[in-house]
């Protein structure tokens, strides 16, 4: 139930039923779950028992309250952590409430996968979703932490299991190794593992290490090196570039001339982090500038708001944004 006191600008809430265990839950140790939404939302709250007061501007006590009545909810089925709390305040009903959107109530985007259900978190990641869903070619472009590459990997094999797709490749950039993978030991798939580790992790937690490996084994999930794909018409396949900025503006003009009939292909990358010569230009800053405005590819651009890993990783993400156009003339 909740109460809203215009005078005081405080809200009154009490969550029910009544159960000590969940509270605790709730709060967590010496109320470090309340004292995270408050920190995040600038809002105070108290409570007595199951009985909450919240002080702040309208929006912020708003969402303070769908988030405190749906992180209750869930007490009953799981044990509440600071990540948990950090994802819900990522959720994408919350960043609408926030932006003002009252009538955000769309059902929010859902993958479905063998090993759980995969949703969005915040309207950016939303998008990005969508767009996969009804684009060919799709960029996702922003800082670390933002989901890119696990949500494309997501979708990459909700495709598979449906059988819209025969095979996913995944696709980077070897630059630490100058694209000479010659010396390491093993097949191509050993090569250039070290170079698509996270597509492997979030890959092996939607379908487990058994079914990869075969997968991998049969072709149906292929791994390889950009420098390896010219040539190529890649057929009914969903493909993942990630890392794209550091391709160069010859490669990246390449992949995405491979694209064939039937095939999704997801480019992701971070233009603040390059590891290319400092005289090469990044292929993936360059494409933007050259397919704005092109119907059928769509651009998703994440902020330092859509960080979803440890809350500090937000803050490092931010201040070198900060510090970069604080000493851009340097």
């Amino acid at each position: 139930m909740k109460v809203m006191d215009m005078n005081a600008n405080a809200l009154d809430l009490t969550l029910n039923p009544t159960d000590n265990s969940r509270l605790a839950n709730l709060c967590g140790q010496l109320n470090s779950h309340i004292q995270q939404i408050e920190k995040r939302l600038g809002v105070e709250i108290s409570n007595r028992g199951h009985h909450f007061r919240l002080k702040g501007s309208h929006e912020a006590t708003q969402v303070a309250s769908v988030i405190l009545e749906k992180l209750f909810a869930s007490t009953l089925a799981e044990v509440l952590t600071p990540e948990r709390i950090h994802l819900s305040l990522q959720d994408s009903y919350v960043q609408g409430l926030l932006a003002g959107d009252e009538d955000n109530d769309q059902a929010p985007i859902t993958i479905k996968t063998r090993h759980g259900i995969i949703k969005g978190r915040g309207a950016n990641q939303q998008q990005y979703l969508n767009s996969i869903m009804s684009h060919h070619i799709n960029f996702g472009v922003g800082p670390a932490g933002t989901g890119k590459t696990y949500l494309a990997v997501a979708c990459a094999v909700q495709a598979l299991e449906r059988e819209e797709v025969r095979r996913i490749i995944l696709v980077r950039p070897a630059v630490e190794a100058g694209e000479s993978l010659g010396f390491l030991p093993g097949d191509m798939a050993q090569k250039v593992n070290p170079y698509l580790r996270p597509l492997y992790d979030a890959l092996y937690e939607m379908l487990g290490f058994e079914r990869v490996d075969k997968l991998i084994e049969r072709n149906v999930i292929e791994v390889a090196p950009l420098a390896f794909m010219r040539g190529r018409t890649l057929n009914d396949s969903f493909i993942i570039l990630d890392e794209a900025q550091n391709t160069t503006k010859e490669q990246i003009k390449m992949f995405l001339t491979r694209v064939g009939f039937g095939s999704t292909a997801v480019i992701n990358g971070d233009v603040t982090q390059i590891d290319l010569p400092k005289k090469t230009a990044s292929g993936l800053g360059h494409v933007l500038k050259v397919l704005d405005g092109v119907e059928g590819i769509s651009f998703t651009l994440f902020s330092v708001q859509d960080v979803v890993r440890h809350p500090l990783v937000q803050k490092i993400v931010s201040a070198y944004e900060t510090y970069d156009k604080n000493h851009s003339n340097e």
